[in-house]
């Protein structure tokens, strides 16, 4: 339940308007998520024996620290701590009152509380009820995981139920009820035919654009790039092994814990691609507004009461993701601070066996991620104004610091699975209760996937690879003025 709710965010249903206008075909949209499944699901066998080897809080963190060096295991929660997993909670945090105002159109983004006040050209601050609602939705949850494991277990359990159920009516609404005899003719008529497709520029003049339409080097840059959004709507898997601690038999429970879960969600993320497939004409799906294609799928079917039909699932799937994530985040500054590489104070647990203070402090930050706003330019450079009320149009500084961490979490996934060679070569008599499935073959050739997509990020998404990259890097000096105080 915790790896399902965790994965099932609002992704699935907005992502694939991006993956089809990178690729430009039913076949080649399928074969993107179908990739994306085998990635995650070799990851996680993988992460199976690290698992089942080191059953302790911390997680991943512990992985890279055992593998490596206790600097690696640090720059991993670091970034974690820094966007990763707070930055995270507020995405969701957002996007869950995002679509309650849907329901609720009071609910809205210009609702100001505190009016923008613009820090800088690119940058400013405010407070608005959509974003107070995010802040409640965070400070709620945390506090209600910071009164045992149980009760956000109780709830991780409900409303992942909800949501899977909500996932499995849309693919048999759109397969079944909703199936368009032209859609599908279209879509799986020519099934690999590429049409259009939007042009790949790269940061370094050196490079050419290209699209999925310039033979091969161009359909796997364009089919690297779309990888970023299939493979981020299946993340957050690893966050079973933050809580490793708290788990019944881990040793048994999570490698089969992280091999359901993954593969369960795979095959629903594989499914509602077909309903969309089989609803919408491949150019609607490019075309949804807003890249909402589920919510474009059910106003096929139901009309104009489609959008708030789908705002409430993602009401609900929202909810509950980021129930998992607010559970599981504050487990690795626990056992950072065990380690003397975090504060203190959230090495310790409360009187209902959970790092209350670390949960506050991941509370904090994430609150804090809310308010900041990015001023948006066009193409001039001129502030971006809204046609209907001539107001300037804010983004989301979040949504800057989700896409630096792109390759950065994809960088920690490759070194984690990596750490997983070098342990069976450097402690070849530790006990493995289970061993890696397919070992050495399935790993390897995940580092080989995962590096080639990495490779195309640095080249062609320079903007966001290497801000990723920086901060990563930050940890670097602050570990060391960690390591000085212990």
């Amino acid at each position: 339940m915790l790896i399902v709710g965790s994965m099932i965010g609002s992704g699935i249903f907005i992502v694939s308007a991006d993956i089809a206008r990178q690729l430009g075909s039913a076949g080649w949209l399928l074969l993107a998520w179908v990739v994306t499944g085998l990635l995650t699901v070799a990851a996680a066998l993988s992460y199976g024996e690290l698992a089942a080897m080191m059953p302790r809080a911390g997680g991943q963190y512990v992985y890279l620290r055992e593998a490596f060096s206790p600097l690696w295991g640090f720059l991993y929660g670091w970034t974690l701590f820094l966007v990763i997993q707070t930055g995270t909670i507020a995405a969701v945090a957002v996007g869950f009152s995002r679509f309650l105002g849907v329901v609720v159109p009071a609910i809205s983004p210009t609702a100001w509380i505190v009016k923008p006040v613009n820090l800088s050209t690119d940058y400013a601050i405010s407070l608005s009820l959509q974003q107070l609602l995010a802040i409640l939705l965070i400070v709620l949850l945390t506090l209600i995981n910071s009164r045992g494991l149980s009760i956000g277990k109780w709830i991780q359990n409900i409303f992942t139920s909800a949501k899977t159920l909500s996932l499995l009516a849309l693919i048999v609404l759109g397969i079944l009820i909703g199936r368009n005899t032209e859609a599908v003719a279209t879509n799986f008529s020519h099934f690999w035919a590429i049409r259009s497709v939007s042009r790949i520029q790269p940061d370094f003049s050196w490079l050419p654009a290209v699209s999925a339409t310039d033979g091969l080097f161009g359909l796997l840059v364009a089919f690297c790039v779309a990888q970023v959004g299939s493979l981020f709507s299946c993340d957050a898997w690893n966050n079973i092994t933050f809580t490793a601690g708290e788990v019944r038999a881990p040793q048994r429970n999570i490698p089969l814990a992280l091999a359901l879960g993954t593969g369960t969600v795979v095959v629903l993320f594989l499914l509602a691609n077909v309903a969309y497939l089989s609803t919408l004409p491949l150019e609607e799906i490019q075309q949804a507004p807003d890249d909402r294609v589920a919510t474009a799928m059910l106003s096929v079917i139901f009309g104009d009461s489609g959008a708030i039909i789908m705002a409430v699932a993602i009401i609900i799937s929202t909810f509950g993701c980021n129930n998992g994530i607010v559970l599981a985040g504050a487990r690795v500054y626990y056992a950072m601070a065990r380690d003397g590489l975090f504060f203190r104070a959230t090495g310790k647990l409360n009187s209902h066996h959970v790092p209350a203070l670390g949960l506050a402090l991941q509370c904090l930050w994430a609150c804090l991620l809310v308010l900041p706003r990015t001023r948006l330019r066009d193409g001039s450079g001129a502030p971006l104004l809204d046609k209907a009320t001539g107001v300037e149009l804010y983004g989301n500084l979040y949504s800057n610091l989700l896409d630096y961490v792109v390759f950065a979490v994809l960088f920690f996934y490759v070194f984690t699975i990596a750490g997983l060679f070098r342990l069976r070569h450097t402690r070849p008599e530790a006990e493995r209760p289970y061993r890696a499935a397919g070992y050495p073959l399935v790993p390897a050739l995940y580092l080989g996937a995962a590096t080639i997509i990495m490779a195309v990020l640095l080249l062609y998404r320079t903007q966001t690879t290497w801000p990723g990259l920086m901060i990563v890097l930050s940890g670097i000096p602050v570990y060391f003025a960690w390591r000085r105080t212990v």
